[in-house]
């Protein structure tokens, strides 16, 4: 492994990792009231984007790091989006 796919995993790594503490709250509170639906939408996504273009690329950083993220980020999605159908949150 050279310094380049190094420096590439750990940014895999750590924008992944960053993803976690919200997902663990969400999940545990069942509380999405103070995140945006657009927001995530969009960042959902992104890291779909990401994911494919990586597959594209063949590059094992990109696919890994985006497939995690974007399952972490399409569960508070998903919670935020039946909150909404519940009526328990405004849009």
């Amino acid at each position: 492994m050279n310094l380049i796919d190094i420096i590439g995993m750990l940014a895999a790594i750590f924008t992944t990792i960053a993803n976690v503490p919200q997902a663990v709250k969400v999940i545990k509170t069942r509380s999405t009231k103070s995140l945006s639906v657009v927001t995530y939408s969009m960042l959902f996504l992104g890291l779909t984007l990401w994911f494919v273009y990586g597959i594209i690329k063949k590059d094992i950083p990109i696919i890994f790091a985006n497939a995690i993220a974007a399952m972490l980020c399409g569960i508070i999605l998903f919670m935020k989006i039946i909150a909404i159908l519940r009526k328990e949150e405004k849009e």
